[in-house]
């Protein structure tokens, strides 16, 4: 597959479409932060891990090693303690639920309702999250279930990136939107 270009690093871009738990971590992340931020944290994280992100480690590691982890100069994310328990959260959700694989969480389904369903069910995964993840899924994965474009966003959203060039008009793009549905 090639890279998701999310971020301005490569090898970030690449993780994110070659580890489907890269990307939920990513999506995870994805608030209150920016977007080159966010997903390139599953890349840091691994880094700052030893060079894995293995579900099943980050689910039953110590929580106080994971948050040192996201605490590293420069922090993962803005709120490093919360993400961290979230991330955990994400992971223990994805072994007890998935056996610890992120894909069954989205193969085999057969309607993008049951979908929905699914990714809400994640930690900390709304109606917001899930129409990114569908999106993103959609478009980089061949996640493509029956009815999945009824919930594909209908905003400037990180769906919308297939180069690294969107990437910066995105922000542009939802400053336009956001005035025009003000106006």
């Amino acid at each position: 597959m090639s890279a998701i270009y999310f971020t301005t690093d490569p090898d970030a871009n690449a993780l994110l479409a070659d580890d489907p738990f890269a990307l939920i971590v990513g999506l995870t992340l994805y608030q209150q932060i920016p977007t080159q931020k966010a997903f390139a944290g599953p890349s840091d994280l691994r880094d700052r891990l030893g060079g894995t992100l293995d579900v099943g480690s980050i689910a039953t590691m110590a929580p106080e090693d994971l948050e040192a982890a996201f605490r590293q100069k420069p922090a993962l994310h803005r709120f490093p303690s919360n993400m961290a328990k979230r991330v955990q959260a994400v992971a223990q959700f994805i072994v007890d639920e998935h056996g610890g694989e992120t894909t069954t969480i989205w193969d085999g389904i057969g309607s993008a309702d049951r979908l929905v369903e699914r990714l809400t069910a994640i930690p900390g995964f709304g109606e917001y999250k899930a129409r990114l993840a569908i999106g993103t899924l959609a478009r980089h994965y061949g996640v493509k279930p029956r009815g999945y474009t009824k919930y594909l966003p209908d905003w400037p959203s990180i769906v919308d990136i297939e180069t690294p060039e969107d990437l910066t008009d995105l922000k542009e793009r939802k400053k336009i939107w956001k005035a025009q549905k003000a106006g």
